[in-house]
């Protein structure tokens, strides 16, 4: 049976997705953009969108039950791969070894304009 996750505190989807799914004991997020979910709207910046996405990605853990630290794979999407020391430096401070698998891919564009896109699956505790 799978769950959808839904949070005022992350953006609203934008799109034909849910923002998690649960499914067992496992959550696969949906991408994250630097959109504030109050306003909608992107943050400047790409240190601040970056920030913005693993606070997004924190709320939507949460509300499904879990935390980031319940992470096994992550995926990063970059507009440009030069950025990927400044997400390394700020996911040292969103998970706890030990640290998921992860990806990063450069890409040519994201939704929104974003400069960084992040998902992820989590393996919760079994209830």
């Amino acid at each position: 049976m799978k769950q959808t996750i839904h949070t005022a505190a992350a953006p609203q989807a934008i799109g034909t997705y849910s923002q998690a799914v649960r499914s067992g004991d496992t959550v696969y997020m949906s991408g994250q953009i630097g959109l504030d979910p109050q306003s909608m709207q992107m943050v400047d910046g790409i240190d601040a969108q970056i920030v913005r996405v693993f606070e997004n990605l924190k709320a939507v853990a949460a509300a499904a039950g879990g935390s980031l630290d319940d992470a096994v794979r992550v995926t990063v999407y970059l507009t440009d791969l030069a950025h990927f020391a400044r997400v390394n430096e700020t996911m040292a401070k969103y998970f706890h070894e030990p640290y998921p698998a992860r990806a990063a891919v450069g890409v040519a564009s994201l939704p929104r304009g974003a400069l960084v896109e992040i998902d992820a699956v989590l393996a919760l505790a079994r209830t």
